[in-house]
């Protein structure tokens, strides 16, 4: 009985030893049919969203640049020049004379700039004209033969709440990031860093962060409809709420400042006074802008507006302009910031407060030299 034992205990062992040193041999052997990859699934085509979006990006990224700043600084005890990083931002190309269009901030306070292309190509740029009421600069590049193509320019005036919206810049540094989103609201207002408001901007849930603004707010139809600016966000990274300048604005403004370096804003043709506005608004309890005298062979005198008048050693207010196309006027800010996005030649609809009666009248603007 004990040989038995002894006979099986030894067997057990030599069977454990041989399983032990074939385990991994029965296991390859075992699962050799599932070892090898898996089987891929073929996706199909894109559907006809997805393929749009990745169209819209083919397209439009060759013509988004990547803008580097640099600050000069003196050394003062070796007597030489360093130049140092001071930001970056993003712009595009806006024709193909090589005019690049970013924002007005991007490149405030540097003293040079660099655009980088897509293909990663470097050019020195000089700085053709900006506005900082507007937040846009305008910068030129000398023009290589095979520049990119100019963004497609769009409307902004018949945008709609909903509409799908790209945005394209480089985030941090990340050149080319694409991303998506709705337009959220029209007609937004932010104050500006050169002073006073930047008017009807559009709101966007795409996700803006540092680094995006300059770049090209583009539609479903792959056109700019505005140019990235700002964010709203207590972290200073996206929080939903991005802001972009409407292109019917920056076609407006860019073109003057190829052309002159600056933007001219039209002009009523009529003199007024912050200060001396509130006074009058506070003493005879009245809203708008009261205009003091008007300009001659300006527009405003060729339609017969009043300014203000002496009579028996007192002055006699005259016409007070409370509206310009339906739009409050209560400040002289608020006037200008209307009349920022008009154009030399537009005619505009005023409402006035005469003699304690509203009346309409339509006044041409001209440009500040009258012409």
């Amino acid at each position: 009985m004990l040989k038995k034992l002894l006979n099986l205990t030894i067997w057990t062992i030599v069977a454990l030893v041989i399983l032990f040193v074939c385990k991994p041999y029965i296991q390859n052997w075992l699962l050799d049919g599932q070892s090898q990859p898996r089987v891929v699934t073929e996706r199909g085509d894109f559907n006809s969203d997805e393929q749009n979006t990745i169209n819209i990006f083919q397209r439009v990224s060759p013509s988004v640049v990547f803008i580097n700043t640099l600050d000069t600084q003196l050394n003062p005890w070796t007597r030489t020049f360093k130049e140092t990083p001071l930001g970056s931002g993003s712009g595009f190309i806006w024709d193909n004379q090589g005019h690049v269009v970013t924002n007005f901030h991007v490149i405030k306070d540097s003293s040079s700039a660099t655009v980088k292309l897509s293909d990663q190509r470097v050019y020195d740029a000089i700085l053709v004209g900006a506005s900082p009421r507007h937040d846009l600069a305008v910068l030129k590049i000398n023009v290589p033969l095979d520049s990119p193509d100019p963004v497609p320019i769009g409307r902004s005036k018949n945008l709609q709440v909903g509409q799908k919206v790209y945005a394209i810049g480089n985030p941090f540094g990340l050149d080319h990031t694409l991303t998506t989103g709705i337009i959220s609201a029209l007609g937004r207002s932010i104050d500006s860093e050169a002073g006073g408001r930047i008017e009807s901007l559009i709101q966007t849930d795409a996700a803006i962060n540092p680094g995006n603004s300059g770049g090209p707010l583009i539609d479903s139809a792959g056109r700019l409809i505005g140019i990235n600016t700002a964010i709203y966000s207590p972290s200073g990274s996206s929080s939903g709420i991005g802001f972009s300048i409407p292109v019917d604005n920056v076609n407006r403004v860019v073109p003057q400042l190829i052309s002159k370096g600056r933007y001219i804003r039209p002009v009523l043709g009529v003199t007024m006074d912050e200060r001396y506005n509130a006074l009058i608004n506070q003493r005879f309890g009245i809203r708008g802008v009261a205009v003091l005298n008007t300009a001659k062979n300006s527009g405003a005198e060729k339609v017969g507006l009043i300014g203000i008048t002496e009579h028996n050693n007192q002055s006699v207010l005259g016409d007070m302009i409370q509206q310009i196309d339906g739009r409050d006027v209560d400040t002289v800010a608020d006037l200008l910031d209307i009349l920022d996005e008009y154009e030399s030649g537009d005619t505009v609809e005023l409402t006035i407060l005469r003699n304690k009666q509203q009346l309409k009248v339509m006044v041409p603007l001209t440009s500040p030299q009258g012409g």
